[in-house]
């Protein structure tokens, strides 16, 4: 999560600047020798709570580290996040990022073994992943990786430039032949997707109808109306004891009025966006939250909420709802197409607006405007929409007349 924009409000005002030098300069001299130091003198290495992940059976931390941004600080970020009692780690083949764990691995080996290690790749067919096994080793340096995701299961997969009909992927019997083979070579312990697709939650409801995934990474946010489909999918999701993970639960200008808005984070010490990791934290089904934390700042604040962490309620999340939407939200983590239908347009609201939230709030804006460049001239075209209608039928309530012609400055 990240809080550049055209009014950005920096999460450093919420902590002490000249504490995160110090804490991380003292991290990363420490990080070495976490895992072999056992002497009295040594301090206690830093904790982060954990959850089971679903039928894999194994716990991992509460809080996951994604690595979808530019490369550039990876490495040390890497070892500071796991100074601070990070276990669990997301990349992907797009990201560019396997490479600073790879140079991580080579340069500490001893921390592989305390580590799960989740990767993406996106396949035309479900088969073909096994051909990538080999590459993703390669990438990560190592011999063998905790989670391979299918990276993108729809049948318009505009991300990654997919083809055929993904949607019934996760109860297919080729799936359920590639999941045994991939298995069966010995260098992946597990198997899911990740999705942020318009049309994941039918996907959830296909892949508890079968079975076969033991996780699934799944866009949304901590306030999911109680009967929509998605939360219901979760539901099924979670009583097949599949393991779930959240991810993209925020972005925005998320300014100091939240906080006066939301009297729950001022009485927890918290800021928006611990408030939010909390909320998230505070479904049970959830066993993590995959943050991409840009610095050492949002990695002391983020492991800093899990260390803390209590469960809200319903009234305090909904509380901290309504401060959040009112702050101005650029992306909709629920999004499921609602927007288009009611603005009467084919343009895809909910993709370009998550578009604009990697250019302008992740840092990655070369990707940002090739998943633009992937999308169709219709699915781009949102000029003549009822973009009124659009926000109203938002559960974000976004501002899609502001946003948009944003999208279309930044990114055409």
């Amino acid at each position: 999560m990240s809080d550049t924009g055209s009014n950005p409000i920096d999460r450093r005002a919420f902590i002490q600047k000249g504490a995160a030098a110090t804490v991380a300069a003292t991290a990363l001299t420490q990080a070495g020798s976490v895992a072999q130091d056992k002497t009295p003198e040594s301090p206690k290495p830093l904790e982060v709570p954990r959850r089971t992940l679903g039928k894999t059976g194994v716990e991992v931390t509460i809080l996951n580290g994604g690595t979808a941004r530019t490369p550039g600080a990876l490495d040390r970020l890497l070892r500071y996040e796991y100074s601070r009692g990070v276990r669990f780690f997301d990349t992907a083949a797009s990201y560019g990022t396997e490479e600073g764990f790879k140079k991580w691995f080579a340069a500490m080996p001893e921390v592989r073994p305390h580590i799960f290690l989740a990767t993406k790749d996106g396949v035309a067919r479900p088969s073909d992943m096994l051909k990538r096994i080999d590459l993703r080793l390669e990438a990560l340096g190592t011999d063998y990786i905790d989670l391979l995701y299918f990276h993108a299961l729809s049948g318009k997969a505009v991300d990654f430039g997919l083809s055929g009909n993904e949607m019934d992927w996760p109860k297919s019997q080729e799936m359920k032949e590639t999941i045994a083979a991939i298995k069966k070579t010995g260098k992946v312990r597990f198997v899911g997707f990740a999705t942020h697709d318009q049309r994941r939650a039918e996907q959830l409801e296909i892949a508890a109808e079968g079975g076969l995934m033991d996780v699934i990474m799944i866009a949304m946010n901590p306030w999911l109306e109680k009967d929509s489909r998605l939360n219901r999918a979760l539901d099924a999701c979670y009583k097949k004891n599949i393991g779930l993970v959240a991810m993209k639960l925020v972005a925005g200008n998320l300014s100091k009025r939240v906080q006066v808005q939301a009297p729950t984070l001022q009485k927890r010490g918290l800021n928006p966006y611990q408030g939010v990791l909390q909320a998230m934290w505070s479904d049970a089904r959830i066993s993590s939250a995959c943050v991409a934390m840009f610095n050492t700042d949002q990695v002391n604040e983020n492991t800093d909420a899990a260390r803390r962490f209590e469960p809200m309620n319903q009234s305090e999340i909904h509380e901290l709802q309504v401060a959040l939407l009112d702050a101005g939200p650029i992306m909709c983590a629920a999004c499921d197409g609602r927007c288009g239908r009611a603005a009467g347009t084919d343009a895809r609201l909910g993709d370009l607006t998550r578009f604009l939230t990697y250019h302008e709030h992740h840092g990655a804006r070369r990707d940002a405007r090739e998943a633009y460049a992937k999308l169709t001239e219709a699915e781009r075209n949102w000029h003549g929409a009822d973009l009124d209608a659009a926000r109203a039928a938002c559960p974000t309530k976004l501002d899609f007349a502001k946003l948009l012609p944003e999208v279309d400055r930044l990114l055409a």
